[in-house]
């Protein structure tokens, strides 16, 4: 069930909301988490089992890590985190990465004249890596004494399967909201004329954009018939570019207006990251929890920048060749990954993870970040290796043709107007994001962006969605 879906926005979505309205507050977590499982069940299917036994995995573990008889024996608390930990992280490499590895070693095997090797065909659960570092994120800081454990089991699956940020973001530290479950606020129907425009902008941002520059991206990017030429590369490079972007941020933009007009601040996603200076500056502003969990919980442990330039160096690397596995099981993922860790480790050499002081070096140096992540997105979204190259190369080499017909035939007018308009907003001097604006803002700006996307963009999105014009979410495959 997707949230630009009608089933989602016109059933699911009002009645949940309104079991949470009319009921006597205490019940919002048992609302929310019922709501929740069958929400995952209807989109997994029997993958719902798997996400339950990891909750109640996870669930006990807490339990015993801060339980009396754990309180003085420091290995056996240690031995609870690792086992926990270790099944986690077992549940996802069996899923997500099984398949991978197998194609691999078989692909090896068949080089070697090894003979046949048999390669694990796994359907992979929606939202799995999201909720492993959930789960893993709950462990850690009960370990660390962060925070108490959850002793509510229903409150513990409404943290860990909260529909609003269950499949696909944003990552949620436990420590974040550990205080706001069973704690329902009085104020609901502030909560919902605080979060629906939000929820209101991400459908916009997802429906209206993100899905019209899908087409361009997807034929530019299958180029059937050879080599592709330089302006259908770049063409596929700026409509990935910005249809990541909206999609993933409309994602976003509607979990926490979702989680908002549930009673829950869950943390921002974005921070206007095309307006970076630096890769290291995107990476602060782009797909901002999953930067924090990885800070938190991979880098910070490893040592983070406190035991010299070597280490730290190393440890970006570590982090952003994880970073790059998490998003997929291929060699284009773990490539786009190490990408990234190269372009941060050379930043910090050259001093330009530091802010620019003049405005036109900002300005140049926003517009080579800007190109250097589009290359990356390049990687990222290319089927393989081989036809990232052939794109990149034609990026930077001349390669002569017209637009590819089928590109060309996607593009059309009006989706050409929206890619520009797209690149309009993002490429606009750095300012505070919409979505914060729309929730929190106060004055007359801010009202004129709620009216805005309440009473012209949602109901346009909404005629949109009625058409059947919507498509999954990108980040659902991840």
């Amino acid at each position: 069930m997707s949230f630009a879906s009608p089933l989602f926005l016109w059933f699911f979505m009002p009645a949940t909301l309104l079991a949470c309205l009319v009921l006597p507050a205490r019940h919002r977590d048992g609302v929310v988490a019922a709501a929740s499982l069958v929400f995952y069940t209807f989109g997994a299917g029997g993958y719902a089992a798997l996400l339950l036994s990891a909750i109640a995995v996870n669930y006990a573990a807490g339990l015993a890590l801060d339980s009396a008889w754990a309180a003085g024996r420091p290995r056996a608390r240690r031995a609870v985190l690792l086992a926990a930990a270790g099944w986690d992280v077992a549940v996802l490499a069996v899923w997500k990465y099984a398949g991978f590895a197998t194609a691999q070693a078989a692909a090896l095997a068949a080089a070697l004249g090894l003979g046949h090797l048999p390669v694990v065909h796994l359907a992979l659960p929606i939202g799995i890596s999201f909720f492993t570092f959930h789960h893993l994120s709950y462990v850690v800081d009960v370990y660390r004494g962060d925070t108490p454990a959850q002793r509510s089991p229903v409150a513990f699956v409404t943290y860990i399967a909260m529909f609003p940020q269950l499949v696909a973001g944003p990552i949620v530290r436990y420590h974040e909201i550990a205080g706001q479950l069973g704690a329902a606020r009085a104020d609901r129907l502030g909560d919902l004329a605080a979060g629906f425009p939000r929820f209101a902008l991400g459908l916009a941002k997802k429906v209206v954009v993100a899905d019209s520059l899908a087409p361009i991206a997807d034929a530019a990017f299958a180029h059937p018939g050879g080599p592709v030429s330089t302006p259908t590369a770049w063409l596929g490079a700026v409509a990935y570019t910005l249809q990541i972007y909206f999609d993933f941020s409309g994602y976003s933009d509607m979990a926490v207006g979702l989680g908002r007009m549930l009673g829950f601040r869950l943390p921002e996603n974005f921070d206007r990251p095309y307006s970076a200076y630096s890769v290291t500056d995107f990476w602060r502003r782009w797909h901002m929890s999953l930067s924090r969990w990885f800070r938190d919980y991979v880098y910070i442990p490893l040592g983070g920048n406190r035991r010299g330039a070597a280490r730290t160096y190393r440890n970006l690397v570590i982090i952003f060749v994880l970073c790059g596995l998490w998003h997929g099981a291929g060699w284009t993922f773990l490539v786009w990954g190490c990408y990234h860790g190269a372009l941060l480790v050379a930043e910090r050499l050259l001093g330009f993870d530091r802010p620019p002081r003049a405005a036109l070096a900002a300005a140049g140096r926003r517009a080579v970040t800007l190109l250097l992540v589009m290359a990356g997105w390049v990687v990222f979204r290319a089927p393989s290796m081989t036809e990232a190259a052939g794109m990149l190369r034609a990026m930077v080499t001349w390669r002569p043709g017209g637009l590819d017909e089928f590109a060309a035939y996607a593009a059309g007018h009006q989706r050409t107007a929206v890619l520009v308009l797209a690149a309009a907003v993002v490429v606009l001097p750095a300012g505070p994001p919409l979505g914060r604006l729309l929730e929190c803002g106060r004055g007359r700006r801010a009202r004129v962006a709620r009216a805005a996307v309440s009473l012209v963009a949602a109901p346009v999105a909404a005629v949109l969605v009625a058409a059947g014009t919507f498509s999954p979410f990108l980040y659902y495959q991840f």
